[in-house]
């Protein structure tokens, strides 16, 4: 097991599939965060995809969202492409715009390009052919940085989206 300096920034990131550019996010949280996002995906029935805990993420499905009262009983057959905020594309957040957190603003300016979208947001527009002198610039600064494009690409919501491609 690799020992972590306490102050060491660790990050993995990855060729996002939606943008066709790379994307980073926080290898602390990561793993836990695409669980929650295929733990929804997975739920079969509404009640289970209310009861879906998330800690890092919200639940589009949950109690704030959808009531049982409200024509969403525990027994109706759940589909995560159906919710609003699903098709939408607000959940989960794009994964690009992580970047605007996670990178130092001098390596935003010099390796990516600030995008606008309608109704999601601003996003980061990192070129894959930057991937090696970006890499190469975090981890002079003392980031830990991974690459894993699946783990980058559940984060954006690929393994259930109808966008998938």
């Amino acid at each position: 097991m690799t020992t972590h300096h306490p102050n060491t920034r660790r990050l993995v990131y990855g060729h996002a599939q939606l943008h066709d550019c790379l994307a980073l996010a926080d290898a602390t949280t990561a793993a836990e965060e695409a669980k929650e996002i295929k733990a929804l995906a997975a739920a079969r029935t509404w009640g289970e995809a209310r009861q879906v805990q998330m800690t890092h993420l919200w639940n589009p499905a949950g109690p704030d969202y959808y009531e049982p009262e409200d024509g969403y009983p525990d027994d109706l057959p759940f589909e995560i492409n159906e919710l609003g905020t699903v098709v939408e594309g607000d959940w989960p957040p794009m994964v690009t715009e992580r970047a605007f957190e996670l990178l130092p603003e001098d390596l935003q300016d010099r390796f990516g390009k600030r995008h606008f979208t309608a109704h999601n947001g601003d996003f980061l527009e990192i070129p894959i052919d930057h991937e090696r002198e970006l890499v190469a610039e975090l981890r002079e600064r003392g980031y830990e940085v991974t690459r894993d494009d699946e783990l980058i690409n559940v984060l954006d919501g690929r393994s259930f989206s109808p966008l998938a491609g």
